[in-house]
């Protein structure tokens, strides 16, 4: 058995200059934390015969290894960012819109200080958190009045509960669809105490069915956006101006679920066929909708929120209901949304990264994936520039493609998911998508900034090891 008095103690190792400098970093108590465990570690292993006799120099290493590495693990963020290179612009599971470089300059001020969040400054008084990023709101979806929640299942909720709670909501069975998450509309309805009525079948639905359902217990006639599906052949959807029309001679409010807010191009000669089956928010408002909500984070290109907006006698209740205060936004989401809203209301949308990537060429894709393919032949990949399509993605434009040129990277030696593996250990993580059994980049998707970290990519000779 090997003698344990080699291993020194806590406070011993924590006089150690390499030991001090992980204690400033990481604070005294864990590192005397780590320290234990890896004294633990090592004691048990001398103890049981794992390892073979150490020295004193031998033990202090091993311990103060293991210890900047537990402590680095410990400590690493679990929210990174990564370079998204799958081509899929609104990717759900990379937290959809990035955002312009105004919405991070207008959080980074916000963030670190006081705001006027619920104070008017010039009243000198308590002042409304939901009157921030309304007026820029209402210039834009030409509603009276809008409001802003944490998403968009939560803005339905919300609009439901306040409007229709007991009572109940006329719907067409083609429209009660699953959103992201499992989230299904019958669900959301029910948590809301609306009641549900259908209408109609799963491919046809007209005026007449939405009609013979109205009664004295018709609160609201909702209107669900298709938005993560498309269904074609024999089918059949009321245009909702048809359907306001029916609402407003019989008096029920009619609603719609936009889902990924399209506010629609600023400038007239932006290319309209990728995304003409997406409701335009102003549109929907000027045909009739009495009250619509929709996502902040897809088409809109900013961050996560639920916006509803409509005629102020009927956003007033929403804005009173209870569910409000559990679903508000803090400072920064009306900062990042303001600043989003301001670069739609002026005209630039190049400056939204989200209708930027929409308007790449493939030319342009091209011309930056050869460059990054020069820098990483250099480095030992091989590569090829292949024709290829993006994707909108989050449940916006379904089925919608963009054509773009895709970087194939390849290594002799590594299969396609050695490699794809090797891009997401990477720092940052980078990451991809095979196709056809390769390793493809789509460039539209990744920031120009970023094309420099891709060209620095260098292959290992042998493939990552599986994580337990």
């Amino acid at each position: 058995m090997s003698d344990l008095r080699v291993i020194p103690s806590i406070e011993q190792l924590r006089q150690r200059d390499t030991m001090r400098a992980l204690e400033t970093r990481y604070g005294r108590s864990a590192l005397i934390e780590a320290l234990r465990a890896e004294t633990a570690t090592l004691r048990e292993r001398l103890a049981t015969g794992a390892i073979a006799a150490v020295t004193v120099d031998e033990a202090v290493a091993a311990i103060e290894q293991g210890a900047e590495a537990r402590l680095r693990a410990a400590m690493r963020p679990s929210l990174v960012g990564v370079i998204n290179a799958t081509g899929v612009i609104l990717h759900t599971n990379m937290g959809r819109a990035p955002l312009s470089a105004a919405a991070v300059a207008r959080v980074k001020a916000i963030a670190g200080r006081y705001t006027n969040l619920e104070y008017d400054v010039e009243r000198g008084a308590r002042g409304r958190r939901d009157a921030h990023a309304a007026r820029l709101l209402t210039r834009l979806t030409r509603a009276d009045s809008a409001v802003v929640v944490n998403n968009n299942a939560a803005a339905t909720l919300l609009m439901l509960a306040a409007l229709a709670n007991g009572r109940e909501v006329v719907i067409s069975r083609g429209e009660l669809v699953e959103i992201g998450g499992g989230f299904r509309v019958p669900d959301v309805m029910a948590q809301s105490g609306a009641i549900l009525r259908e209408v109609g079948t799963t491919n046809k639905t007209r005026v007449a069915d939405y009609a013979a359902a109205i009664s004295d217990r018709t609160a609201l006639i909702l209107r669900v956006h298709p938005s993560n599906f498309s269904m074609e052949g024999f089918t059949e959807r009321p245009a909702l101006a048809d359907l306001a029309a029916l609402g407003q001679r019989l008096g029920v409010p009619v609603a719609e679920d936009l889902g990924s807010g399209w506010l629609g191009w600023p400038e007239s000669d932006r290319p309209t066929a990728l995304l003409r089956d997406e409701p335009v928010v102003s549109d929907s408002i000027e045909q009739g909708a009495d009250v619509v909500c929709f996502s902040g984070d897809k088409l809109l290109g900013g961050p996560q929120a639920g916006i509803i907006a409509g005629r102020a006698k009927l956003i007033e209740p929403i804005r009173r209901h209870p569910l409000m205060r559990a679903m508000r936004v803090d400072k920064l989401t009306y900062a990042a949304l303001e600043a989003t809203l301001e670069d739609h209301a002026m005209g630039r949308a190049d400056d939204v990264p989200v209708l930027h990537m929409l308007t790449l060429t493939p030319e342009r894709i091209d011309e930056r994936a050869r460059a990054v393919a020069g820098a990483l032949e250099r480095a030992g990949w091989s590569t090829a520039i292949i024709e290829g399509t993006s994707t909108v993605g989050g449940g916006s434009a379904p089925g919608s493609q963009l054509p773009t040129r895709l970087l194939r990277l390849g290594r002799h030696g590594l299969t396609a998911e050695n490699i794809e593996q090797q891009l997401r250990a990477h720092e940052p993580p980078v990451v991809a998508r095979i196709q056809d059994g390769a390793v493809v980049l789509d460039l539209r998707t990744v920031r120009p900034d970023e094309d420099a970290i891709l060209g620095s990519l260098t292959p290992k000779a042998q493939s990552l090891k599986p994580k337990a």
